[in-house]
């Protein structure tokens, strides 16, 4: 048939499928229709057009290549080739493709299923579904409801925020358009490049990213007395077990973090260590406050201990009820311990010899750093020690009781946040001080 030609299958009051072309042939003895120089399709829900196509009335297949759109209410997809049924209204897709949906999501992929009935599609062979707002989502295999905002992926799972500067990574994955949230599991991993000369690594066995708004939080009321706090919502970040974090000026392990962008803080819990050069500082919990993309300042409450490693095998120590270590340029500079304060201290002479070993106990002890090393110490007036030399140091006296050196715990690059470390404090603890 040539010249305006135009198959209609099915009943005109049931919503027919149209196929019209310039040129179709038609073979009866398997039922199928095709045409080779330009035509289209359409059923009740979709238009189809492509350069080649063919159509089965008996299965109600039809098989599009070469330059082939498909058109619906909701959104267009771009193909080469195109497997259509115009039953079920699932498109099985087995060439490059790209979706593109009322110009807030695009979709990107080769292989795979979208049924434009229900918005329900599964996605292969690494694809990506990116939106207007700069979440995208990579993954070996997604399943993607659009109608509910919802994905499910499986193998080498990325999820991107442009906006935020964080992409989450994992072999599993889960993600919800409300709230812009998800999680990762199996391999997780949280990289925030907000900041190119710090950039945090965050390790888990479970990683969830969320947006919150402000009257959801119970720092609603300190947020919004906040004159300087103008956004009206926040992204926290919560990492479950075997927590693992590596930045150039602080490295940190816990088994719990929260991170809150309200107001730039790491809440950490159950063993928090932070390391910062030849500092080490612990806690019950502690808080690391950031400024300027740069870790300012951390506290730690409730058994705090601090100690730095001399470059000698030294250790000056100090522990306390609550610690306050200030940062600047990613060095310690500053030290405030407090409450039933304790000190072990190595002082120097001006030539680097050692004076001796100075114990001190005091409600408040500020201590000035400055190229690693403990240039002075300020203490309240109430405050008793003992000096002694080098060569008199009682045995055992040189470590305070809570005393625990986990050098071998620490992240020391990005990729150390994945080596599984088997520790625990009280173990190490009671081997140091044995």
């Amino acid at each position: 048939m040539r010249r305006n030609v135009r198959l209609i299958h099915g009943r005109q009051n049931d919503n027919p499928t149209i196929l019209t072309t310039d040129s179709l042939n038609y073979d009866r003895n398997i039922n199928i229709a095709y045409y080779y120089t330009g035509g289209t399709i359409s059923d009740s829900l979709n238009t189809l057009t492509s350069l080649y196509g063919q159509y089965a009335p008996n299965s109600k297949q039809a098989i599009f290549s070469k330059d082939v759109l498909l058109v619906n209410p909701k959104f267009t997809l771009e193909s080469d080739t195109l497997l259509y049924n115009t039953e079920t209204k699932i498109t099985n897709i087995i060439s490059p493709t790209k979706i593109i949906y009322e110009k807030e999501t695009t979709i990107y992929t080769s292989q795979g299923w979208y049924n434009t009935n229900n918005e329900q599609s599964m996605l292969l062979d690494r694809s990506v579904i990116a939106h207007v707002d700069g979440q995208t989502m990579t993954g070996d295999t997604i399943y993607y409801d659009k109608r509910i905002g919802y994905g499910q992926i499986l193998g080498k799972m990325e999820m991107c925020d442009s906006t935020q500067h964080a992409t989450l990574y994992g072999n599993y994955g889960e993600m919800w358009e409300v709230d812009n949230r998800g999680y990762a599991t199996d391999s997780a991993l949280m990289v925030d490049w907000s900041d190119s000369t710090h950039i945090v690594y965050v390790h888990a066995d479970t990683l969830f990213t969320e947006e919150l708004h402000y009257t959801d939080s119970i720092l609603a009321i300190r947020i919004q007395a906040d004159s300087t706090q103008t956004d009206s919502t926040y992204r926290r970040v919560r990492a479950y077990h075997g927590v693992r974090v590596y930045r150039n000026d602080m490295q940190m392990t816990c088994d719990s973090l929260i991170y809150l962008g309200s107001d730039s803080t790491v809440h950490l819990h159950t063993n928090p260590i932070c390391w910062s050069e030849n500092q080490q500082i612990s806690a019950d919990s502690m808080v690391v406050y950031i400024k300027n993309g740069a870790v300012d300042h951390a506290i730690g409450m409730g058994n705090a201990f601090c100690v730095m490693n001399d470059t000698l095998g030294y250790f000056n120590q100090m522990s306390g009820k609550e610690i306050i270590a200030y940062l600047e340029d990613g060095e310690v500079k500053l030290i405030d311990m407090s409450g039933n304060a304790l000190t072990i201290y190595y002082p120097k002479e001006s030539d680097g010899s050692f004076v001796g070993m100075n114990t001190t106990e005091s409600s408040f002890i500020r201590v000035f750093v400055e190229n690693q090393e403990i240039q002075r110490m300020r203490f309240t007036k109430e405050t008793t020690g003992i000096l002694y030399p080098m060569d008199q140091i009682p045995e055992g006296g040189d470590r305070l009781s809570q005393f625990f050196w986990a050098d071998e715990v620490r992240p020391r690059n990005p990729e150390d946040v994945f080596r599984d470390v088997k520790w625990q404090k009280e173990a190490t603890v009671l081997e140091e001080n044995k």
